[in-house]
């Protein structure tokens, strides 16, 4: 096992220099912070300064190598725009993105699960199609035109929930709500496929002729076994959601790393937008470690 995770580790160490180097280079072809930072009457001398103070009249390779050995001792520089660390900046913005992932995930997870696994139960039946037609629409809206929707319908028409903000539980609703959507449907899908196969497998057709009840066969023998393909599913959703739902985020207002990062490069923020992805990147790495790892221990070829 241990093997197993340090293979893991160093393949993602890899892919996260790589995503250093290439995000580093990227962001600087967005333009000179000065241009935005300064008035468009400031002088040379100001926006020389303005580039000395904020270390961008060095070279290029220059500065990508003072990044990596502040890199090193975990120092991600100061923001331009707040003139703090950007760190701080950063994971305050994650912890939204962080609660707003986990309240969705949950939701999403438990009701695919038991949704998905009572219609594989009886294929074809009208529950089945009920949940396979709603399950379809969810994969295939667009979160942006849901959003819209949403806001339209019930903040603007029916004056039911908040447009945006974070205030109390009725500003979250409509957010996560609109995430639910999509990765519910995908999941869904394949809980749905998945049982169907278990379900019709020999083990289950011995199970149901001892007289076991349908529920311990569905979700005890079933569906252990039917988990691997709905565990990769759960960890992309759920990492598409951690890298920032940017989308939802900037409609609503919500203040997670999405919308901080659009931001971020809108206003040339160079450090805290390299540190929103490094964390992003290691949330996403961390993720996909614990997705293997389970694999690992549903099915111990894996790790062979």
């Amino acid at each position: 096992m241990k093997k197993f995770i340090g293979k893991r580790a160093v393949a993602s160490a890899i892919s996260l220099v790589g995503l250093v180097i290439m995000v580093f280079f990227l962001s600087r072809l967005t333009g000179d912070p000065a241009d935005l930072y300064l008035p468009v009457d400031a002088s040379h001398q100001a926006r020389e300064q303005f580039r000395e103070i904020n270390g961008l009249n060095d070279p290029l390779m220059v500065q990508f190598g003072r990044y990596v050995a502040d890199l090193a001792v975990l120092d991600f520089g100061n923001s331009i725009r707040q003139s703090r660390p950007a760190i701080d900046v950063v994971l305050a913005g994650f912890a939204w993105t962080l609660w707003l992932a986990c309240v969705t995930m949950l939701l999403v997870t438990f009701a695919a699960i038991v949704i998905g696994s009572l219609a594989a139960f009886r294929v074809g039946g009208v529950f089945d199609r009920i949940a396979t037609f709603f399950s379809l629409i969810g994969a295939s809206a667009p979160d942006f035109w849901l959003a819209i929707v949403a806001i339209v319908v019930f903040a603007v028409n029916l004056r039911w929930l908040p447009t945006s903000g974070t205030g109390t539980i009725w500003h979250w609703v409509l957010p996560v709500s609109v995430l639910f959507v999509r990765p519910f449907g995908l999941i869904l899908q394949v809980v749905r496929g998945s049982m169907i196969g278990v379900l019709s497998s020999a083990y289950v057709k011995t199970a149901r002729a001892k007289g076991v009840r349908n529920r311990p066969i569905i979700f005890v023998h079933g569906l252990r076994n039917g988990m691997l393909p709905v565990i990769t599913v759960i960890g992309d959703q759920a990492a598409g959601i951690l890298n920032g739902a940017v989308v939802v985020e900037t409609i609503f207002g919500f203040p997670g790393i999405g919308k901080l990062m659009i931001d971020s490069i809108l206003q040339r923020d160079f450090n805290v937008v390299l540190a929103a992805i490094m964390v992003s990147a290691l949330a996403i790495f961390l993720m996909n470690l614990l997705i293997d790892l389970a694999y690992a221990l549903l099915d111990p070829r894996i790790r062979y």
